[in-house]
């Protein structure tokens, strides 16, 4: 068998040049004890923490590979639960920044997620039109909650009641009772998807969000409230109605059984036209904000009952003075009767421009009587504004931008990347400016403005910087002072690539307007300054006509020749010293969009936007090899230097490496969640960074770990079953409801594995216990002790008994996997596993946890282990001895709770007697200083 060829891997370095990520949300989180100042926002795969006053980042979440859509804080502000684009969930500590809980129940994206106001519970949304409610505390799934038709677009828990409420882009907004888990009420009062809901006014009133520019408010009134009013009066809706949507609110006042009903009560109108895209509150539901597709956030306030009854005076003065003034006799007291209306509750406290398209925002009530206001813009930027708590009678509160994060990310896609000669400085430049970015600190040096880049290039002696635009001009930029230079007019129309010459003395310029145009670079005098100062030019010193638009230009390493793709789907090889027609390289059945050659000027490959790469030899321009490189077309592709490998960036999002002489892909470069718009290889072959659409910038570093192409194909198929296992269909559970409620989990290859451990451990119990029988006949036969040999799993755990290994491995099942697991455990195994909960639950260990099982295994397999004769001794001695051990363990923990309610109300006591001795003291001491005071004062006099 001949060497396998070793390549080294390259792995992922850094995420850089993002600010935050348009899909997920923005939230102010509390941190070091701080409130309103740090905010955490999606990052790609990452949640980045940002303080917003001094624009750092100051602490990083790890995530999975898929990208964050959701956030949520925790009431207590020590936790963040972040749903990813695949449906699952993390809950990270923002004390020590790493997820201990791992929620798997979707099957698409999470679109909302919200905490109840003990943060004991977690619910989401999902584009899977389900609604899941999480425990937090333990760890796992309570229910699924079916009923949407298309995604939900938030999912809120009420604080008095046991109920949730949920919208979605099916235009419902639904009421559920969590303690029979269905849904009990439906609101069909909207024409078009619901894209916002929040609740206000101490939960009794609904504002809901949709494609016009009216927010809805919707009356909320318990049924026990409602029958103690006095009569029908009090069921009315207050606000203006069709008589369309009075039928049927009518209709739904007539379904009997509710725990509440919901009214139209009015509505507010917004300054935009288009839908809302988002629609909050603070944390104290006080303040209110939506915005539309545009940059300007709507803030209101909700009135307390205090500010609304002064506004009602005020309101019934001036009906009185009008009715005074029409009529002196017209003083009856039903003319002198004011309505509350929906304006009477909530009013306008000011608008915020912000620089950009909002595409998501969050509020917090400060203590000095300020609103502070974060906004995620389109532009990759963030903005913190500030503006008055106290609502104004005019409605406009004046704002002011308290912050700005910009430095860290461009505002539009990058299209170009250079690394300089020493691979310390990395060069990005996108549609307005250009950075320059420190390799090893991830930190950027310098911007500076420019014109829509498409291509760039350090000049020799890394001090100044070429930038190709869009608009035909060449701009060239000191970096020692980050100033413009100069700007030439090279082309017609767009500079699509630019290469510099081998000799380090030029370029040469391709552009839309079918030239190529080579350039050295040359001192001028200064003409502002002394005749001594001299500064960097280019001149124009040739020009090579042809007749398609030429969009890559390359020299090869030794200068012999110039190869130019030409949007006519064929690559021409020209010499350089005479520009003389040498070869033409066609097949391509689109246009050449990215082209290199390799050092030893024998290879050249072309990227094409039909997806292929071709490697082409040089000498008579023969096709060695045609790849089918990527699933969208090739964007960029590079050779490392001083081999024969190559990478490829393309629009399917992947970076990846080929092997030229092998003709064979070596490795995936996985992380982009966005089109890959162009890479670089660093001049040492160590580093490679690549640009996306999803505004990032990844840094790839080459490491020594040997890559073996047998085990990445080997890992490619575990991860293409892992893929398969997470897609596959979802069982029916016996004994579940059809239509509303579900299993909380889903299937995972964590839940296999689980199952997988479950059913071994079963299998050495069996095996175990059937040879320590056979050992005790042999001993008796033997009529004395014979040695046994214990099983060597049983004997890494300590020697510990068959059963107690048993117990081990379901306990280190994730809370969160246990019911998938059972879900999938053969029912061969089930009869074992209820002999030994029997055992378990006798002995009082883990009574908690064997129950948890038992009553699932019970629901899951309920005809079967009912119609199984063996198994009803089992069955009757677990129900005798489950009763007893679980009213124990619910004596203990009444009586630990308690003793932690004696704790709390001991702990009080000595507080009020610490308040009161405090005040004493303090009472003294300004007596003892007023005596002073007043000795001084008379022997003054």
């Amino acid at each position: 068998m001949g060497l396998t060829k070793q390549y080294l891997r390259y792995a992922a370095s850094a995420v850089f040049g993002l600010i935050a990520n348009q899909k997920a949300n923005v939230a102010f989180i509390t941190l070091r004890g701080e409130r309103g100042r740090y905010v955490a926002v999606g990052a790609c795969e990452h949640v980045f923490i940002w303080d917003t006053r001094r624009g750092e980042k100051v602490l990083i979440l790890q995530g999975q590979k898929q990208e964050v859509t959701r956030l949520c804080p925790s009431p207590d502000g020590l936790s963040l639960a972040v749903g990813y684009e695949d449906g699952s969930i993390r809950i990270f500590s923002l004390l020590s920044g790493e997820s201990g809980i791992t929620f798997n129940g979707h099957k698409a994206a999470v679109t909302a997620l919200n905490y109840d106001h003990l943060g004991g519970r977690l619910v989401s949304g999902s584009k899977d039109t389900d609604v899941i409610v999480w425990d937090v505390i333990n760890e796992s799934g309570l229910y699924r909650l079916r009923g949407h038709k298309d995604a939900i677009t938030q999912a809120l828990f009420l604080r008095e009641k046991n109920l949730l409420i949920s919208s979605g882009k099916d235009t419902l907004v639904k009421w559920w009772d969590l303690d029979t888990q269905h849904c009990f009420q439906t609101m069909v009062g909207h024409r078009t998807e619901v894209w916002g809901l929040t609740l206000l006014s101490e939960e009794s009133r609904v504002l809901t969000g949709s494609a016009d520019s009216e927010l809805r408010a919707w009356n909320i009134s318990y049924m026990k409230e409602t029958e103690d009013t006095d009569g029908p009066q009090s069921k009315k809706s207050k606000g203006p109605l069709g008589e369309a949507q009075e039928e049927e609110e009518d209709v739904e006042e007539s379904t009997e059984g509710r725990i509440l009903s919901c009214q139209r009560f009015g509505s507010i109108m917004r300054e935009g036209r288009d839908r809302v895209v988002s629609l909050g509150t603070d944390r104290t539901r006080r303040f209110l904000a939506c915005h539309g597709a545009d940059s300007v956030l709507e803030v209101f306030c909700a009135l307390n009952e205090e500010e609304i009854a002064k506004k009602m005076e005020k309101k019934l003065k001036r009906a009185k003075k009008k009715a005074k003034q029409k009529s002196e006799d017209a003083e009856e007291e039903e003319e002198l009767k004011v309505e509350r209306c929906l304006q009477d509750e909530i009013q306008r406290l000011g608008n915020i421009k912000a620089s950009s398209k909002i595409k998501s925002f969050d509020l917090f009530a400060g203590a000095k009587g300020e609103l502070k206001a974060v906004l995620l813009l389109q532009n990759n930027s963030l903005e913190c504004y500030s503006l008055p708590a106290e609502p104004t009678p005019a409605g406009k509160a004046e704002c002011t931008r308290t912050s700005r994060l910009t430095l860290g990310g461009h505002r539009s896609d990058v299209r170009t990347l250079a690394f300089s000669s020493d691979n310390i400085a990395v060069l990005s430049a996108s549609a307005e400016t250009v950075k320059i970015w420190n390799r090893s600190t991830l930190q950027c040096i310098r911007t500076m403005p420019c014109e829509y880049a498409l291509c760039s290039l350090f000049v020799p002696g890394d001090r100044h910087v070429i930038i190709g635009t869009k608009s035909g001009n060449l701009q060239l930029f000191d970096l020692a002072s980050g100033n413009l230079l100069e700007t030439v007019n090279a082309h017609d129309g767009a500079v699509w690539s630019i290469c510099p010459s081998p000799d380090l003395r030029g370029f040469a310029s391709g552009g839309a307007d079918k030239t190529v145009r080579f350039w050295d670079f040359e001192l001028v005098n200064e003409e502002t300054e002394e005749q001594s100062s001299r500064r960097l030019s280019v001149k124009q010193t040739r020009v090579l006509q042809l007749d398609e638009d030429v969009l890559c230009v390359r020299y090869s390493p030794n200068g012999r020749i110039l190869a130019v793709s030409l949007l006519d789907c064929t690559v021409k090889v020209f010499y350089t010293d005479t520009l003389k027609f040498f070869l033409s390289l066609y097949g391509h059945k689109l246009p050449v969009l990215c082209m290199d050659i390799c050092h030893d000027n024998a290879l050249i490959v072309t990227g094409s936007a039909d997806r292929n790469v071709k490697i082409w030899g040089l000498d008579f321009g023969d096709c060695h090899r045609s790849l089918f490189a990527h699933e969208d077309s090739v964007m960029f592709l590079q050779f490392v230097p001083k081999t024969h490998l190559f990478f490829s960036a393309g629009k399917d999002r992947k970076v990846k490496q080929w092997d030229a002489d092998h003709f064979q892909q070596v490795q995936t470069l996985e992380g982009h969640h966005g089109e890959v718009w162009c890479l670089a290889v660093s001049p040492n072959g160590d580093h490679v960074v690549s640009s996306s659409h999803d505004k990032s910038l990844r840094l790839w570093e080459r490491t020594r770990e040997p890559l073996i192409l047998e085990e990445e194909k080997e890992m490619q198929r575990e991860a293409e079953y892992e893929e398969s296992v997470a897609k596959g269909q979802q069982p029916v559970v016996a004994g579940e409801r059809e239509g509303e409620v579900g299993l909380a989990g889903k299937k995972t290859i964590e839940t296999v594995k689980a199952t997988e451990r479950i059913m071994e451990a079963i299998e050495l119990h069996r095996e175990e216990t059937a040879k320590l029988e056979e050992h005790r006949a042999l001993c008796k036969a033997a009529g004395k002790e014979l040695p046994h040999r214990t099983h060597p799993i049983l004997q890494a755990y300590g020697n510990i008994s068959p059963s107690d290994y048993v117990l081990d491995v379901f306990k280190k099942v994730k809370s969160s996997e246990l019911e998938e697991s059972l879900l999938v455990l053969p029912f061969s195994y089930v009869s074992d596993a209820l002999a030994l909960f029997r055992d378990y639950i006798r002995q009082g260990r883990d009574v908690e946890l064997i129950c948890r099982c038992l009553f699932f295994l019970l629901r899951i397999h309920f005809g079967q282990i009912t119609s199984n004769q063996m198994l009803l001794g089992v069955i009757e001695d677990l129900k005798n001895c489950t009763i007893s051990r679980v009213a124990e363990v619910r004596d203990m923990m009444g009586v630990n709770m308690a003793a932690l309610q004696f704790l709390k109300r001991e702990v009080g006591a000595r507080e009020e007697v610490q308040f009161f001795a405090d005040a004493t003291e303090r009472f003294e001491e300004k007596k003892r200083k007023r005596k002073k005071n007043e000795k001084l004062l008379l022997a003054v006099v």
